[in-house]
């Protein structure tokens, strides 16, 4: 069974950065095409880059490019979502999520796994 841990939320102020951190356990992120997510209160989850199965690939939602950068450490067996240039409208529960297959998803119901989420803040 996968699991995976999300750390690295807090509390910034808009123009700030943080590094949000995945870590795996159960399978190795070279064979999981692993994604971020986020949920604003009130607002649907949305999708917000992955990193393919090689980690040949990685994909970022439009309104994340050039701030969002997803990488992945496969010693340590985690992926990092490294935010820059924070707005107040990042403000989310981040997730981050595995699936199987070797194809890059951006759609929620095509992962298979889930962690519980880390907090990101932005303040103005």
């Amino acid at each position: 069974q996968v699991q995976l841990v999300e750390s690295g939320g807090g509390l910034v102020q808009a123009g700030g950065s943080l590094r949000l951190s995945c870590a795996a356990s159960g399978r190795s992120v070279r064979t999981l095409t692993m994604g971020w997510f986020r949920q604003a209160p009130g607002k649907e989850r949305e999708f917000v880059g992955c990193i393919s199965w090689g980690g040949g690939m990685t994909k970022n939602a439009d309104s994340v490019k050039g701030r969002f950068t997803i990488s992945r450490d496969t010693d340590k067996n985690t992926v990092t979502l490294q935010i820059d240039s924070l707005k107040p409208e990042d403000t989310a529960v981040y997730y981050c999520a595995g699936d199987t297959s070797a194809v890059v998803h951006t759609l929620g119901n095509q992962y298979d796994y889930w962690g519980q989420g880390t907090q990101v803040t932005v303040s103005s």
